[in-house]
């Protein structure tokens, strides 16, 4: 059985500030979410409002320039960043609850249902990940909560599979297995034995998926499957794409600042993840060091 820490009172002070890495990440990932909670209210402009000439190249009044429409670029990044990382969080929500609750169950009750749950899982983890996200994404139609929700179709089996594993080391163990024998019922070996097993676990999956809920979104936007309405760093690389930013040269204030973000967003995630993974497993973290 991997060895899952206890969380204690400076869990988190040793997950976000533990190590250099995880401290880089916590500074960029508190940066991203500052922006995202606040860039509406910092914003310069209404990034729907025309206000300048197409094309324009930046200024100090817009410091990444215009779109093809006169669109102030600055402005739709910082309200980009709200809308990337909501998707992402929901996406990631969603992929958990139904990933951790396939785990717990197959792994607790066992046999036929064990079975059933896991084969369902394989052929999800079977299927290539973006061609099923774009089929989806294509199929329901392009709205914000359509997009969140094709995205957690396609990423919660490997959570459950994760957590599956970890629900059957426990369920082996000498004690429950005594609780079960001296007439412990199902609810009574899950919260008292199972859950407080798996849901570190699981929120480590939780930080890993909601980066990769990011990477998808941005994605399916850039090839026309988001919400056109909402701007989100994925839509704004699919206008840009779409409307000439590579041939007229306006490329390096249209595609790179949002592309940027999305590598380092998705990184900070990375990073933190890394460092909960190691500090809740100390078998993980001796073998990095």
């Amino acid at each position: 059985m991997s060895q899952v820490a206890a969380p204690g009172r400076d869990t988190l002070r040793r997950v976000l500030f533990g190590t250099p890495t995880a401290t880089l990440g916590s500074l960029m990932l508190g940066v991203i979410v500052f922006v995202a909670i606040f860039g509406p209210a910092i914003s310069p402009y209404d990034p729907r409002d025309v206000v300048a000439r197409p094309y324009s190249a930046p200024t100090m009044e817009h410091l990444l320039g215009t779109n093809d429409i006169g669109q102030d670029i600055f402005s739709e990044v910082l309200w980009g960043t709200r809308v990337s990382l909501l998707i992402g969080l929901i996406a990631a929500t969603a992929a958990i609850l139904v990933g951790t609750t396939v785990g717990v169950i197959a792994s607790l009750a066992g046999g036929r249902v064990d079975a059933v749950l896991m084969r369902i899982t394989d052929v999800v983890l079977t299927i290539p990940f973006l061609p099923l996200a774009i089929v989806l994404a294509a199929f329901l139609g392009a709205s914000l909560w359509n997009t969140a929700f094709v995205i957690a179709i396609v990423i919660w089996a490997r959570p459950a599979r994760v957590v599956r594993s970890q629900g059957l080391a426990i369920c082996s163990l000498t004690f429950v297995e005594a609780a079960h024998a001296l007439g412990g019922g199902f609810f009574h070996v899950l919260v008292r034995h199972v859950l407080p097993g798996v849901i570190p676990l699981a929120l480590s999956q939780f930080i890993l998926a909601t980066s990769g809920a990011i990477l998808t979104e941005a994605s399916l936007a850039f090839l026309g499957l988001g919400d056109p309405i909402q701007k989100s760093w994925g839509t704004i690389l699919y206008y840009a794409q779409a409307r000439g930013a590579f041939l007229n040269g306006t490329w390096p204030w249209w595609v790179i600042p949002p592309g940027v973000l999305i590598a380092l967003t998705v990184l900070s995630f990375v990073l933190i993840g890394r460092s909960l993974e190691e500090v809740l497993m100390p078998r993980l973290r001796a073998r990095t060091r």
